[in-house]
C-alpha cells in the first residue's frame, strides 16, 4: 500500500523514543516527558462534569463555544495585553493541532519558515506536511539559547512566509525579553513576515519575570499570530485544548478548515476550559512558585556534578544542562544513564543539530523525585 511522502519522511520523535525505551526498565525516574505532576484544577474537573449533565454532548461551531472565546479574548486583554475580541479566536485541539493548523492556513508549498534550534521537534512537522520548508536557525547558550535579531535578517529569502518563536522556550527555558520582541517586530513589518508565537508556557516564568506577547507590540495586528493551550497553566494536558488568536479573515479560513479536519472541540471541554480563565487563578502561580523550587534543586544538584554545567532556565519547567565536560555525545549519555540508574533523560539532538552536547530535563516532579534523580546521576560522574 503506498503512503504519502511527506508522512513517510516524518522524522520519529527522540522523545517518545526515550519513553518507549523506559518501559523495559522497572524502578524508572524520568525527566523525559513534558507532562506535569499536577492534577488538573478542581472547578475546572467539577466544569466538565456538569457541563455532560447540562448536555454539551453535540456538535458546537467550529470556531468554538463563545463562552470560551470570549473568556480568551478577555484574558488576552488583561493578560497578554493584546487587542482581540472573540471574533480573532478559534479554538482547537491544543497548541499543536493549533500550530499544525496555522500553518495548513498560511503556507503553500516551498514557502519557508523559520525556526530556531533547539526547538520542539513537531514544529519541524508542522511546517513540512503542507509543504512547506523550516529554516533552522541556531541559539547558543553564550546568548542564553535566545534567537538573534542578526541570525533571522540573515535567514530571510524571497521565500520567507513566517517565522515561528516560542517563549518561554522548550527545550532550553530560554525567554525572549521585549527588547528582543521589539527587534523581531521590526524585522516582521520590514519584510511583510508573520510571526507565529506558540506561548503555552506564558505563565511559568521565575525570578521575577513577566510575560510578553509579540502580538501585544504597536504595529503587530496582522503580522502576528498567537497560539496558546491549557496544557501547561492549568495542568490539562489529556484534555487537548488550546487556541489561536488571529487577524479576523485569517481566523476565518482557520475555522473553515477545521471543519475538515475535525469538527468542534469536545464541548463540554471548552466550557471547563473557559472556567479555567474565569475561575480562581491561585493554583495557578502556586505551580509556578513551586515548578521554580523544583528547577532550584535540579540544576543546583546537576552543577555539583563533575562533567555537567547548567544555566538557570528563566521560564518553562525544563533544564538543558550542558554535559560536554563528560566528554560523551548527547545520545550516547541519554542512554548510559538508562541503563545503568534508570534515568530517562532526552538528549539535546533530539531538538535539533545545536542540541548536541546538552541534555532536556523535565522538573515538573515532585522535589524529592528530581532530588533522588540527581543523586543517581552523580553515582555514574561523582561530585565537583
Amino acid at each position: 500500500m503506498k503512503l504519502n511522502s511527506q508522512i513517510l519522511s516524518m522524522p520519529p520523535s527522540g522523545i517518545r523514543a526515550m519513553f518507549n525505551l523506559a518501559e523495559k526498565y522497572d524502578d524508572v525516574i524520568s525527566f523525559g516527558l513534558g507532562d506535569t505532576a499536577f492534577d488538573t484544577p478542581k472547578n475546572v474537573i467539577g466544569s466538565v462534569k456538569k457541563a455532560f449533565d447540562d448536555g454539551y454532548t453535540h456538535y458546537v461551531s467550529a470556531q468554538g463555544l463563545p463562552v470560551f472565546r470570549e473568556a480568551v479574548a478577555k484574558k488576552a486583554k488583561e493578560f497578554n495585553g493584546i487587542d482581540c475580541t472573540a471574533d480573532n479566536v478559534h479554538i482547537t485541539f491544543g497548541a499543536g493541532a493549533g500550530l499544525l493548523l496555522t500553518f495548513f492556513t498560511l503556507l503553500d508549498p516551498g514557502d519557508e519558515v523559520i525556526i530556531h534550534s533547539p526547538c520542539f521537534p513537531n514544529y519541524h512537522q508542522y511546517i513540512c506536511l503542507p509543504g512547506a520548508v523550516p529554516v533552522v536557525v541556531d541559539t547558543y547558550e553564550k546568548d542564553g539559547f535566545r534567537i538573534t535579531a542578526e541570525a533571522l535578517e540573515a535567514a530571510i529569502t524571497p521565500k520567507t512566509r513566517a517565522i515561528l518563536i516560542n517563549s518561554p522556550c522548550n527545550p532550553t527555558g530560554a525567554i525572549l525579553e521585549r527588547e528582543d520582541l521589539e527587534q523581531i517586530a521590526a524585522i516582521a513589518k520590514k519584510h511583510d513576515i508573520v510571526i507565529v508565537s506558540d506561548e503555552p508556557y506564558e505563565t511559568i516564568l521565575f525570578d521575577g519575570r513577566k510575560h510578553c506577547s509579540i502580538a501585544s507590540l504597536p504595529g503587530m495586528e496582522n503580522h502576528a499570530i498567537t497560539v496558546n493551550s491549557h496544557s501547561k497553566s492549568y495542568a490539562m494536558t489529556g484534555w487537548r485544548i488550546g487556541y489561536i488568536i488571529a487577524p479576523v479573515k485569517v481566523r476565518e479560513q482557520m475555522s473553515l478548515l477545521q471543519e475538515s479536519m475535525g469538527s468542534s472541540v469536545t464541548s463540554a471541554v471548552q466550557v471547563a476550559a473557559a472556567e479555567a480563565l474565569n475561575g480562581p487563578q491561585d493554583v495557578v502561580w502556586e505551580m509556578t512558585r513551586a515548578y521554580e523550587k523544583r528547577r532550584d534543586v535540579l540544576v543546583n544538584g546537576l552543577n555539583t556534578i563533575k562533567g555537567f554545567s547548567c544555566a538557570m532556565p528563566g521560564g518553562s519547567f525544563y533544564a538543558f544542562p550542558n554535559i560536554t565536560g563528560t566528554g560523551m555525545k548527547s545520545q550516547e549519555l541519554a542512554m548510559m544513564l538508562l541503563d545503568k540508574v534508570q534515568v530517562v533523560t532526552i538528549p539535546g539532538t533530539a531538538f535539533g543539530d545545536a542540541g548536541e552536547g546538552y541534555l532536556r530535563m523535565v522538573f515538573a516532579q515532585e522535589e524529592d523525585t528530581i532530588a533522588a534523580g540527581v543523586e543517581r546521576i552523580r553515582s555514574v560522574f561523582g561530585s565537583k
